[in-house]
């Protein structure tokens, strides 16, 4: 088992190459253990990424090349089982990464995770970027690729609400903060078929500098879904500068996370939260949305 560490305003990431001299790396608190490459059941008609199922203690788990789910080959050939493959658990779901090698887990700072220079070729599947030893470390969207190779992110459709409760999300705005592209495109299909105006930004430090910009427009935002785990800035960090602006202070905070867990939670009302949700039942978000407008 990883074991996992919750100081505020640490990262702490797991480590790992897919074949190549470049190390990638994911939060330790989606991983719930490393194991090497077991026999797989090839699935007929999956997505060309998919490698098969494991069985972890009775129960299954599908293994995704993790190379060749963002376009760099493929960790291992066809017939083969090589490898170790990470046990992930977010989104409300368990799936396995099967990667070349695994390599350590590192300690940084949220504010040293960077967005992907852009320009450079990193791709669309890399949150951030950091540096780890002298050595670049990218930062894998692994919510975009779950949502490419087992649930692809299709229109949402409209979610039914009360009529008293639809009324009052009506032309209400809702910046959305996530790093994500899949998730911020998941949470507009959600909210505005329901009539609510979604403001979004990519990450804490660009919300917050909106924010305060907004307050001095008197434009502000009715409400604030945020991610928590972004470059720069994280959810949790937004979430205090949030509460000590006394321009923002008042405003309804929902932290929107693909992670699991009660230890979240209780860190997100410790900042100032009001609500947390974890990602992605879109009624549930719809719901939770409509709770704040009442509040």
């Amino acid at each position: 088992m990883v074991k996992q560490s919750h100081s505020d305003d640490r990262l702490e990431l797991l480590l790992f190459d897919l074949g190549s001299k470049q190390r990638f790396g994911i939060n330790v608190l989606k991983v719930k253990e490393i194991i090497p490459c077991p026999s797989l059941t090839h699935l007929p008609q999956a997505h060309v990424a998919v490698k098969g199922v494991a069985h972890l203690r009775g129960a299954p788990v599908t293994v995704i090349d993790l190379a060749r789910a963002i376009g760099r080959g493929q960790v291992q050939q066809e017939g083969t089982c090589n490898g170790s493959i990470i046990i992930t658990e977010f989104n409300r779901s368990m799936q396995g990464f099967l990667v070349r090698q695994v390599d350590r887990i590192v300690h940084c700072d949220w504010k040293k995770v960077l967005p992907p220079p852009v320009g450079t070729g990193l791709g669309s599947y890399i949150t951030g970027v950091t540096d780890v030893d002298g050595e670049l470390v990218q930062i894998l969207d692994v919510e975009k690729v779950i949502g490419e190779v087992i649930e692809p992110v299709e229109a949402t459709g409209e979610v039914q609400l009360a009529e008293g409760e639809r009324a009052k999300l009506q032309g209400r705005r809702v910046m959305v903060v996530d790093d994500s592209m899949v998730a911020r495109h998941q949470t507009a299909n959600t909210l505005e078929p329901l009539g609510m105006e979604c403001v979004m930004v990519r990450d804490g430090k660009e919300a917050l500098q909106a924010l305060q910009a907004q307050a001095r427009d008197g434009k502000l935002v009715d409400m604030v879904l945020s991610d928590i785990e972004m470059p720069e800035m994280d959810g949790y960090s937004l979430t205090r500068e949030i509460r000590n602006d006394p321009a923002l202070q008042h405003l309804y905070v929902l932290l929107h996370t693909s992670l699991n867990g009660a230890i979240n939670t209780e860190k997100a009302h410790k900042v100032g939260a009001n609500d947390v949700l974890t990602k992605f039942v879109p009624v549930d978000l719809a719901h939770a949305v409509a709770r704040a407008m009442r509040a």
